[in-house]
């Protein structure tokens, strides 16, 4: 399979005030995705709510349809909670985000202006003790 990383990758669909989303590593348009699981998984349980910007969340196509793909949040977005599952926060930065999305973004979503992860990679002290799932 592909190397299962985001360095590279584009993010496919931006919407300003909304969300910036990526993870298509296989192909790059939102139709693809591959995961440690396979091209697809299970939801985890839906604990946390989209309450505010820079949370981490899976995208999906329904229930269980999980792959690499994610989504940042611009704002709060309580109607996505029980359809997508929140499994972190951006930590610093999440002012450069909704910049690129009022940048780069449009309201139906396509992109005016390409944006690549350039790099990736794991950042140390995962605590959850905020609850906010993870940090980024």
């Amino acid at each position: 399979g592909p190397p299962l990383h985001f360095k590279g990758s584009k993010l496919h669909r931006m919407v300003p005030g909304q969300i910036l989303q990526g993870g298509d590593i296989t192909s790059g348009d939102g139709r693809g995705g591959e995961s440690i699981y396979g091209r697809r998984f299970d939801d985890e349980p839906f604990v946390r709510k989209h309450s505010a910007k820079g949370l981490l969340s899976m995208a999906n196509s329904g229930p269980n349809s999980n792959g690499s793909q994610f989504f940042i949040t611009l704002d709060a977005l309580p109607h996505l909670d029980g359809k997508h599952v929140v499994f972190g926060r951006v930590v610093a930065g999440v002012e450069y985000a909704v910049a690129i999305g009022g940048a780069c973004g449009s309201a139906a979503g396509t992109p005016v202006r390409g944006v690549t992860i350039a790099d990736c990679g794991q950042r140390g002290g995962g605590s959850d003790q905020d609850g906010s799932g993870g940090e980024v």
